[in-house]
């Protein structure tokens, strides 16, 4: 994997690059479409590449060994192949998803052991085994194994989740530099900043990664429940450390307010369930701000749902969305799923073409504002 870094803006710290990967060459600023189990939900691939423009996707190694497995996964040759995604993959280690299993999973120095939340089966999770699970996933870009502490821990556990994860990324570095890709193509690993809302801990952890020379890194543990301040604070002090040359990546954040700040102080990379998730719940976002598609006053507005958005905003009107959701059709999560991916992927597309125009701050300005509307 290679990053070419084309771009800084002069006001701030917002950057323009190319990232490319064994399956295709990714701008950057980007926002990675989640497909949990090897699907974006409700969306087909062919909408993501022609409709979305999405250039990568997600995988999460948690829900892939569950199911549909290992075996099933090594035996198709990878999830590019069982999936038929031709364009890069990452995948998340399922650190975050054990950490949501509070109450069936035990944390200690060998790994983590949890339970299945499909049957209940118990499993074990440690750095060297999630790696071998990713390298037969066959992800591009695959994370390290870490803990995901929660965003109100006190000082004491925060540090010792800390140095577990930087305990664990040293054995994944060593499995990954001893192991090899399984289906012909490189992969690369990045490390993931942990620290809670600690500056002296993110200080700490960026430099620890930022000394393992990965090809890239990911910032983790944000938006776990931290006031909004606090996570670009924290994003801040990481950024100080990372190295300029290498991408970062913001793990599962967030709001358009919120990428359009983290594209401001340096990040090249974002991932969040929200554009899916609030689709399915008739939350629509655009430039306008946020739109529900269940009330009333849409009822009668046939004009476009966007008409600067993608082509399924142009075929179909506000009052026959709002009519499929009164209605209860799946048809309506599937076109508000596709138009929020496709505002997510226009909204990185226009910071980038800022960057490279120069006028990147007063851009965001001129919107940041009236992305949090509610129309």
């Amino acid at each position: 994997m290679t990053f070419q870094l084309q771009h800084t803006d002069s006001d701030s710290d917002a950057r323009a690059g190319m990232l490319t990967t064994a399956h295709g060459t990714i701008p950057t600023p980007i926002f990675m479409p989640v497909g949990t189990v090897g699907s974006v939900k409700g969306v087909h691939f062919s909408e993501l590449r022609e409709q979305v423009g999405a250039q990568i996707i997600l995988g999460n190694t948690y829900h892939l060994y569950l199911r549909p497995g290992l075996d099933v996964l090594r035996a198709a040759g990878g999830l590019h192949k069982f999936n038929t995604w031709d364009r890069p993959i990452l995948t998340d280690s399922g650190g975050f998803q054990v950490f949501s299993l509070t109450g069936i999973r035990k944390l200690r120095e060998e790994g983590c052991e949890f339970r299945s939340h499909i049957d209940g089966s118990k499993h074990f999770f440690t750095p060297e085994n999630v790696i071998d699970t990713e390298r037969i996933i066959g992800a591009d870009i695959m994370m390290a194994f870490d803990e995901c502490p929660p965003g109100q821990s006190d000082y004491q556990y925060a540090r010792q989740s800390l140095q577990l994860t930087q305990r664990w990324l040293d054995r994944c570095i060593d499995r990954f530099n001893q192991t090899e890709p399984l289906y012909g193509y490189d992969q690369c690993l990045f490390p993931i900043v942990q620290g809670c809302t600690y500056p002296d801990l993110r200080r700490e952890a960026a430099k620890y990664v930022a000394d393992k020379g990965a090809d890239g890194n990911a910032i983790g543990g944000l938006a776990v429940g931290e006031p909004t301040e606090v996570m670009y604070e924290m994003i801040e002090v990481v950024n100080e450390i990372l190295p300029k040359d290498k991408p970062r990546y913001l793990m599962g954040v967030g709001t358009p307010q919120n990428i359009l700040e983290a594209i401001e102080r340096g990040v090249d990379m974002f991932d969040c369930v929200m554009p899916t998730r609030n689709g399915r719940n008739a939350m629509l976002f655009t430039y306008q701000g946020t739109m529900n598609m269940r009330n009333k006053k849409w009822e009668t507005d046939f004009s476009p749902i966007d008409p600067d958005g993608c082509t399924v905003d142009q075929t179909y009107s506000k009052a026959y969305l709002h009519h499929l959701f009164k209605a209860q059709e799946l048809l309506a999560m599937q076109i508000a799923s596709i138009h929020n991916l496709a505002f997510y992927l226009r909204l990185v597309t226009d910071a980038r073409t800022h960057i490279l125009q120069g006028d990147f701050t007063a851009w965001k300005r001129s919107v940041i504002q009236q992305l949090a509307q509610r129309v």
